[in-house]
């Protein structure tokens, strides 16, 4: 429940946007902010791309998106279609025919790049392709390819280079009375990516695509990105997101949700508060962790567990989760059941005992979320 009336602190105010879908999942508006990752494998090996779709999925991924470089991954693409549990973004550079075989193998949105996919007479063909087969677009302008004439005219990437590119092809669209389109201005610096995004969310209505592109590897990408997709969705700006690392695309889908869930804009899982631990701490904390992030994982229930290593602040912290656990003396700690005081529990037999107590407290919750919908069907 929102308690946005006595913490206005913690109220972030969506900008207003336009609706779209993706498949069945719609973009914009009042729609939860979509995650989606990108495969890594090659297009062309059906069931390895299948099965890092179906992963990414599993991990909580709205959407998916899958490069198609050549002929054979158009045709790749129509199986990758048929068996994923979620739309199917193509994702197409250099040629515009790949856009129009993907919309043709049944893509759920095509990512174009204004930069190298050719005229407006090539867009027009896309643009044709796809709604044709009820496909919608993405415009995704990088800083690393912008168009030449804008690099001549600005002299280097920046952001207003970038939202003209963005804007130039919504005008496209437009013209030829396409609509169902999203827009992304993504860079590797922080710094020129939130400047273009801010710029663009005043020129436009159209859904965004929040992305830091090439943001690295997964630590120092996952630092990047929060920074700078943290900032944005806390102006409000941001309809669907990607956090792009150097990593497998389940660890994208992962950090995407942790964003927006320590801003309290999705909710999905397990959400562990847990302390850095010190000399005080009354059990192992980082180990406990550790373990306790793998065996919750299938948990898609949202809630919150507290694990705090010593009594300075592990009561406080428990006042506001589901479950918590707070080290103490002699080999014990505290367990806590909605923020009271319930029962110690022996340090060795704690992670196995806070697994139930999870569990039982998710299956609560989906009993109570299931009577709701129930009774307001009645």
């Amino acid at each position: 429940m929102s308690m946005n009336h006595i913490r206005p602190w913690r109220h972030i105010e969506r900008r207003k946007s336009r609706q779209i879908h993706v498949g069945n999942v719609a973009i914009g508006g009042d729609a939860p902010i979509a995650v989606q990752t990108m495969t890594n494998t090659l297009t062309t090996d059906v069931a390895a791309t299948v099965a890092q779709v179906q992963a990414a999925a599993e991990a909580g991924a709205d959407l998916v998106r899958v490069s198609v470089p050549d002929e054979a991954s158009s045709r790749a693409l129509k199986e990758i279609v048929r068996e994923s549990p979620v739309p199917i973004v193509a994702d197409i550079h250099f040629h515009y025919k790949r856009g129009i075989e993907a919309a043709e193998a049944g893509a759920a949105c095509l990512r174009i790049n204004p930069g190298n996919i050719g005229d407006e007479k090539r867009v027009a063909e896309v643009i044709k392709a796809a709604r044709d087969h009820n496909c919608s677009i993405r415009i995704g302008v990088n800083a690393g390819s912008l168009e030449k004439h804008l690099l001549e005219k600005y002299g280097e990437p920046c952001p207003e280079a970038m939202v003209e590119s963005g804007l130039d092809h919504i005008r496209i669209l437009q013209d030829h009375d396409f609509h169902e389109f999203k827009i992304s201005v993504k860079a590797s610096d922080v710094f020129m990516s939130a400047a273009a995004y801010q710029q663009l969310a005043e020129a436009t209505d159209a859904p965004i695509h929040l992305g830091i592109t090439e943001a690295g590897g997964f630590v120092s990408g996952t630092i990047k990105s929060a920074i700078g997709l943290g900032q944005l969705l806390w102006m409000g700006i941001g309809d669907t997101l990607r956090v792009s690392l150097s990593a497998d695309p389940v660890e994208e889908v992962k950090v995407g949700f942790e964003i927006l869930k320590s801003l309290g804009l999705r909710h999905r899982g397990v959400n562990i508060i847990s302390c850095p631990s010190c000399a005080r701490q009354g059990f192992d904390v980082i180990k406990t962790v550790e373990k306790l992030e793998r065996r919750l994982e299938h948990v898609k229930t949202p809630m919150s567990l507290s694990i705090i290593g010593c009594v300075v602040n592990g009561p406080g912290e428990a006042l506001m989760t589901d479950v918590g656990f707070t080290g103490g003396g002699a080999g014990s700690g505290m367990v806590y059941l909605a923020g009271k005081a319930s029962h110690k529990m022996s340090n060795d037999q704690m992670v196995d005992h806070i697994v139930e107590e999870v569990e039982k407290k998710a299956a609560e919750i989906e009993a109570a979320q299931a009577r709701t919908t129930q009774d307001a069907a009645e």
